[in-house]
């Protein structure tokens, strides 16, 4: 049975899922929606992203969750102003802000971590 129209949940890890979830809370702005002693579960745009606590976590240097915006310099602004540091790859030609322009006018990218060091990004299609 194939899956194309199936609802999908999305899985990040954490060595503590408790005191992450007030960054998808507080900074992101993400709505909680349950909490057990192994995971915290939040509304993403419709989708379940279960925060789950892995003993011993070690981070994927890739980036492993992304959100679409309209306004990636207004995205960039605000969450900013909450203490997020958008990361500069040696090498990537990234402006000051963060963002990575695609050739050709294509995407513009700007990459940060949550406090567990997950790889995060912001994409604003032209």
């Amino acid at each position: 049975m194939p899956l194309a129209h199936d609802r999908p949940v999305t899985f990040l890890g954490t060595a503590n899922h408790k005191t992450a979830k007030a960054f998808y809370t507080g900074t992101l702005g993400l709505t909680l929606v349950s909490e057990d002693d192994f995971a915290a579960v939040f509304d993403l745009a419709g989708t379940m992203l279960r925060l789950s606590t892995i003993p011993g976590f070690t981070p994927n240097p890739h980036t492993v969750l992304g959100w679409i915006v309209p306004d990636i310099r207004a995205s960039i602004a605000s969450l900013s102003a909450k203490g997020v540091k958008f990361e500069i790859y040696e090498g990537f030609g990234q402006d000051e802000a963060g963002v990575w322009s695609a050739p050709g006018g294509g995407p513009k990218i700007a990459w940060f971590l949550d406090p567990e060091g997950n790889n995060l990004s912001l994409t604003q299609f032209s």
